[in-house]
């Protein structure tokens, strides 16, 4: 029986090769299954019935070389820039910190110290207790109710 010409091979296997590419998690499963038949018409293998076993190892290889590759790529890739915003987003940005701020302001002293400490500074609550000289249990309740004074002042100000 004749060994299928190169064009019939490609006709009979490229579509199976570009799923299996596909299927090992290759981004570019096209592009791997055509670099393994351009391999293929370079080398000539000493038999024929071997072309088949040669084009799915060699897309194998060449979707594991790609994988790796990328994930090097992505380790060393920089952080991407922010995101811009507009003016109109820095606006309304600073006038809700305004806002923020100004209800922060109005809060019992005690209370500001606790969420400042806490989400500024980002203590824990025994820290923030040894600074405030306080227990612990004391700054619970300080940030509780600061917290719900100011859910409740950012609510009156929306309205």
């Amino acid at each position: 029986m004749a060994q299928p010409s190169f064009a019939e091979l490609f006709a009979a296997h490229y579509q199976p090769l570009v799923r299996l590419a596909g299927l090992l998690g290759a981004d570019d499963p096209e592009d791997i299954a055509q670099e393994a038949f351009s391999r293929l018409h370079v080398r000539r293998l000493r038999d024929d019935g071997a072309a088949v076993a040669y084009l799915r190892s060699i897309v194998c290889n060449l979707t594991r070389n790609r994988l790796r590759h990328l994930r090097l790529v992505r380790l060393r890739r920089p952080d991407p820039p922010e995101p811009q915003h507009s003016s109109e987003h820095a606006v309304i940005v600073a006038e809700e910190h305004r806002e923020l701020l100004a209800a922060l302001d109005r809060l019992p002293r005690r209370q500001r110290e606790a969420l400042v400490l806490r989400y500024w500074l980002d203590l824990s609550e025994r820290e923030i207790a040894d600074v405030m000289g306080v227990s612990a249990g004391s700054v619970k309740t300080h940030a509780s109710r600061a917290l719900a004074a100011l859910g409740k002042a950012l609510k009156e100000e929306d309205q």
